[in-house]
């Protein structure tokens, strides 16, 4: 459908294109966020360094891996450490708020506006943040969500309690026997609700999701919307950035906008409704705040 990228040359002054954007949101009579990785990270979710060592130090010296992503590969030895691992990890990632309070400002941003957020991210922090349950679809799952790891059937359950009881009650980095989840089926172990694989759950909640996000794109798709894109990189471009695109060039009132740190590029075709702003998002948006 599109020809040529048009990607943006470094600059180290967005104030024109902050400027655009802020005007592009009043305008709006809908803002669909779609949101990646990028966000989290500019929200203080990083996975290395600091952070990492603050948390799971006790794992680094036993088991040698030096950030979380590795860690969440580690070929534990028992369920008692992988559960020791995961539910610290969850806890930090789902069930603390973000070092930063990039989510509540980019809801203060929008609260006023017809918005509805799609988001590859699994941590949850729109909700967190204040957002409306109604309007956000998480395609990816939920750190807070448990499921069968075959699945023997198609249903996900809050983990939060169990979570908490695990960080709680772990010991040299491993949790007691009797926590460890089991699928009240067919008794396999339990797993996150992560699209890793074909084994995903995909459940009710997931598809009234999917349903209200269609509702919503049908909806809008002549009016004046805001395509605000957040972090999103090349691991999974379908479902957000391209689908945005191509959004916005079948609607003329509709304007796209990409924020990220790393390389903001958008199609020819839709460049004359393209904002592209290369720069920190959390920085970005408290520059909104202040036009």
């Amino acid at each position: 459908m599109f020809s040529k990228m048009w990607i943006k040359p470094s600059t180290s002054d967005c104030s024109g294109q902050i400027n655009q954007l802020k005007q592009a949101l009043q305008r709006a009579d809908a803002v669909v966020i779609g949101a990646g990785a990028g966000l989290s990270t500019s929200a203080g979710f990083t996975y290395t360094g600091s952070r990492f060592s603050q948390y799971f130090s006790d794992f680094e010296n036993t088991y040698g891996f030096h950030d979380m992503y590795s860690g969440g590969f580690y070929p534990f030895g028992s369920l008692e450490e992988y559960w020791a691992y995961w539910s610290r990890y969850i806890f930090i990632n789902r069930y603390q708020p973000a070092p930063q309070s990039t989510y509540q400002n980019l809801l203060h941003l929008v609260q006023d506006k017809d918005y509805f957020v799609l988001t590859t991210n699994v941590d949850h922090q729109f909700q967190q943040a204040g957002f409306d349950k109604k309007r956000l679809f998480y395609t990816q799952g939920d750190y807070g969500l448990f499921q069968c790891s075959v699945p023997c059937h198609q249903e996900t359950y809050d983990n939060r309690s169990i979570i908490l009881q695990m960080v709680h009650e772990q010991k040299n980095m491993r949790v007691p026997r009797e926590l460890v989840p089991y699928c009240p089926i067919c008794g396999k172990p339990m797993t996150m609700n992560l699209r890793c694989d074909n084994t995903f759950v995909q459940d009710a909640g997931w598809y009234a999701a999917r349903s209200r996000y269609k509702d919503f794109i049908r909806r809008h798709k002549h009016l004046h919307v805001l395509f605000l894109e957040l972090g999103v990189g090349q691991n999974t471009p379908v479902i957000i950035k391209y689908p945005f695109w191509r959004y916005t060039a079948e609607n003329p009132n509709a304007m796209y906008a990409c924020i990220n740190a790393q390389d903001v590029y958008a199609p020819h075709e839709i460049a004359s409704h393209t904002i592209d702003i290369k720069q920190d998002i959390h920085m970005t948006i408290q520059q909104l705040m202040h036009i």
